[in-house]
């Protein structure tokens, strides 16, 4: 792992979205992939519940990011519950792009053409160092719980029935 001067593009305007929120935390450049959270966590030698994945769902026809820990499984129903929403659905492919700039498996709390709403998972406060996408998949971004609240304006919800 390294951090880079040659950052990818949609990695920079993560590190400027960052900078601009106040938050030091340097988006780090991984030697392999990291698309999924057990690939993330054996790559930083962390447990898979510290990976904070990045998930873009249409809730009642409206983009909605949520974080959530790498250890459990989102749950649709529990999330359209937490909102108050009746259609809550994953994101298709160029839905996640148009709307983050990123693709899946590299899709970051922050860097997007506009801001998201967004939930964060509360199991991730559990841990005292997070690891975020940082928009690739061979990027990565380290936060605490309460960076992560703080740079995605998001809120601590239960968003896993586990």
């Amino acid at each position: 792992m390294s951090q880079s001067a040659d950052l990818p593009a949609r990695s920079v305007a993560v590190q400027e979205a960052l900078a601009t929120a106040g938050i030091d935390a340097a988006v780090k450049v991984l030697d392999d992939s990291a698309r999924t959270a057990a690939q993330a966590a054996a790559a930083l030698g962390c447990e898979v519940g510290a990976i904070a994945n990045s998930l873009v769902l249409i809730a009642d026809g409206a983009p909605l990011l949520v974080m959530t820990s790498g250890a459990h499984r989102l749950d649709l129903g529990v999330v359209a519950a937490a909102i108050g929403a009746t259609d809550v659905r994953m994101a298709k492919p160029a839905e996640v792009r148009d709307v983050t700039g990123q693709a899946i498996g590299g899709v970051a709390p922050v860097g997007h053409p506009a801001p998201l709403r967004t939930l964060v998972d509360e199991a991730l406060a559990a841990h005292p160092l997070l690891w975020a996408a940082g928009g690739t998949p061979h990027t990565v971004v380290p936060l605490t719980f309460e960076q992560l609240l703080a740079v995605t304006g998001g809120v601590a919800t239960r968003v896993a029935a586990d």
